[in-house]
């Protein structure tokens, strides 16, 4: 479109009829047919020069394809000479290898001949008693002397003793005192600070018996002046850093080395530090940075356990007199603080049959014991237990051997499991038995559910000790079930003992319940002499038992978590309600009392709302309605009776309600409720 645009434009006459030169379509048609015909030409031009290049590219492609042809024959033919090269140099290599082992062959023989022609030479020399070889005279030639008698004295111990004898005693004395030479050499080289020297003797030696002696001669004077500090092991890594640098171009085995001074340093230095006073061993890990050839936590256990060796032989037993000690201590600290002689908590037999009696009846067996709100548990206590118990099992880890560690373990558990949860948790929940009032007590003080609370803490603390620092120790053996079996029987032990407890409180809460409404609840109350004059929105003895029971609730929400909560609420609020039942059972109701029960009722419902436990309200709604029983009009009792909260009781109990009313022995109301 641009192109036939500007083609227009540039057409004289091809432009609009408001230009300068008219519109002229023919000279446009004609200048239009002499374009296309350029463009005929121009494409006609173009279409034989494109012709032209194929022909040449086609031509150029077939010579290109027949030179690639001649470079692969050229090719397979370099490939195959290279083929060929390549056989005739593996073929010639084979034989060059068959004549070396041929050579091989030939000269080792020769070579082992003429050694042992030498050997034997230096042999008659010995056997002739006089030694000429300027190898043996000449103290310069030490080094050679010292490989042909490490030589002949392995050759002296397989001839028989009755025939060589006295060959066999030379040689051996030759031996020894080339070997003391040696060792000599070594001593004065390492004096005169000579390494290359000393490589050169420790390198004769290595052969020798007395190689060893090398390396402890070695180890003796390089610790001479070594410990001038007051810690041996800042010394002895000073030490090490320094041998390190030199042991590796003396010795072919540098760590054996290394690892044998500090041996050395353990055994002889550190064992007459430690005969004489203790020491603190954790600064021995300073020597771990060194290469000892082997495992290094391993090694330096092992020495350190073996400096400790007497130590360790009878270490459970001092761990456990000195825990037993220290546990008692920490008690009975505890009781003086508090100025409270524990007093004895019976076994045996008679004690066994009081537990199952009180189990059975709970009933208190025993003198009631005041304890002045005083639980007799205490956090710090149980925390200074726990701690000196979690000090010996680490100790424990640390010291036992590992095929006495889960029975060492064990018994570290059972001392705590005898301090903590029987000299102390069970003698408070013994206690706070004892201190339990009997139920008919007026104004008891009920402090069990503070010793539950502490109780319950303590556990949780004594079961995270248990899973954090015992149960590694002992999770791969026998050990595991019997400490799980113990834990489990102290437990149940001690929540038999709690459960006891809790139900003799209850016990008493209901008692004081009964006192209350005893002391409070009046017969006017619910039988006024002017019905028409009652102010009251519900009784005084319904207003001080809510306040009472709202205060237990909150008590035992506290002292108690979980499932526990609901379970003792739910006891309490079954109880609750048996005493509200059986306390309304007592009094005939007029209209305005069944009223005024209705209202106490309802307030007794709103109070069991805060256990939060369904099947109490539940309860209580049903009691209410009962309670409805003493209004309603006499025609609309059946009607009443067959609601969905009534339908389902028994129809004594709706009898024994309806019977409460002081209409009741009307002929109209008896024929009704028939």
């Amino acid at each position: 479109d641009e192109y036939i645009e500007r083609l227009v434009w540039r057409t004289p006459g091809g432009g609009s009829r408001g230009g300068p030169e008219a519109f002229d379509p023919k000279r446009l048609l004609e200048e239009f047919v002499n374009h296309i015909q350029e463009l005929q030409i121009m494409d006609e031009r173009i279409q034989r020069k494109v012709e032209k290049l194929e022909q040449q590219c086609q031509k150029e492609a077939k010579e290109f394809a027949k030179k690639v042809q001649e470079l692969q024959k050229s090719n397979q033919v370099a490939f195959q000479h290279f083929q060929e090269l390549d056989e005739h140099i593996s073929y010639v290599a084979t034989k060059v290898c068959h004549l070396g082992d041929q050579l091989e062959g030939v000269n080792t023989p020769r070579q082992r001949a003429v050694e042992a022609q030498k050997l034997m030479k230096y042999f008659n020399e010995f056997l002739d008693g006089e030694l000429k070889s300027d190898v043996f005279i000449n103290s310069e030639k030490i080094k050679e002397a010292a490989d042909i008698i490490q030589k002949l004295h392995l050759i002296a111990q397989e001839l028989p003793f009755d025939r060589f004898s006295e060959v066999k005693s030379k040689i051996a004395s030759k031996y020894h005192d080339l070997e003391c030479q040696l060792i000599q050499e070594f001593t004065s080289a390492q004096r005169r600070g000579e390494i290359s020297r000393m490589r050169e003797v420790a390198a004769v030696l290595l052969h020798f018996k007395g190689y060893s002696h090398c390396v402890d001669v070695y180890i003796k004077q390089c610790q001479e002046g070594a410990y001038l500090r007051n810690d041996i092991f800042e010394d002895a890594a000073a030490l090490c850093q320094r041998v390190n640098k030199q042991v590796g171009d003396i010795f072919s085995n540098p760590e054996t080395v290394l690892a044998k001074l500090i041996q050395n340093v353990f055994e002889i230095k550190l064992q007459v530090i430690l005969n004489s006073n203790k020491y603190d061993l954790r600064n021995s890990n300073v020597l771990m940075e060194f290469n000892l050839g082997t495992d290094k936590q391993t090694f330096l256990s092992k020495l350190i356990k073996s400096i400790f060796i007497s130590y360790l032989e009878n270490y459970i037993e001092v761990e456990t007199g000195y825990l037993k000690s220290r546990s008692a201590m920490i008690l009975q600290r505890y009781y003086d603080s508090k100025n409270h002689q524990k007093r004895s908590i019976g076994t045996g037999g008679i004690q066994d049959l009081k537990e199952r009696i009180r189990q059975r009846t709970n009933l208190p067996l025993g003198p009631s014991i005041d304890t002045h709100g005083e639980t007799f548990l205490s956090q710090e206590v149980v925390v200074n237990l726990l701690q000196e118990t979690k000090q010996a099992f680490e100790r424990c880890h640390r010291l036992s051997d590992p095929s006495d560690l889960p029975r060492n373990a064990f018994r570290i558990f059972t001392i705590l499991v005898e301090f903590l949860c029987i000299e102390h948790i069970d003698y408070a929940l013994e206690t706070g038995l004892a201190g339990i009032p009997s139920s008919d007590s007026r104004n008891a003080n009920l402090y069990f559910l503070d010793v539950v609370q502490q109780a319950n803490t303590i556990f949780h603390l004594f079961d995270k000790q248990f899973n954090d620092h015992l149960m590694p120790l002992i999770s791969s053996s026998p050990k595991l079930s019997e400490c799980l079996q113990k834990k489990k029987e102290i437990i149940e032990q001690m929540e038999m003992k709690l459960d006891t407890g809790i139900d003799r409180t209850l016990n008493c809460m209901i008692g004081q319940m009964k006192h209350i409404l005893a002391a409070e609840q009046k017969k006017t109350d619910f039988k006024p002499e002017d019905e028409n004059n009652v102010l009251i929105q519900y009784t005084n003895a319904c207003v001080k038992v809510c306040a009472y029971v709202r205060k237990q609730v909150e008590k035992i929400k506290n002292s108690m978590d979980g499932k526990n909560v609901d379970t003792v609420l739910m006891e309490l609020g079954v109880r609750f309600h048996r005493l509200i039942y059986e306390h309304l059972q007592q009094y005939s109701y007029s209209c305005m009392g069944g009223m005024l029960a209705i209202c106490d009722v309802a307030e007794y419902r709103k109070c069991a709302k805060d256990f939060k436990i369904p099947m109490v309200l539940h309860l209580f709604d049903t009691l209410h309605a009962l309670c409805n029983l003493l209004v309603v009009a006499p025609d609309n009792l059946k009607q009443v009776c067959s609601g969905e909260q009534l339908a389902n009781l028994d129809k004594n109990i709706l009898h024994s309600f309806v019977q409460l009313r002081a209409d009741y022995r009307s002929a109209r109301l008896a024929r009704h409720f028939s």
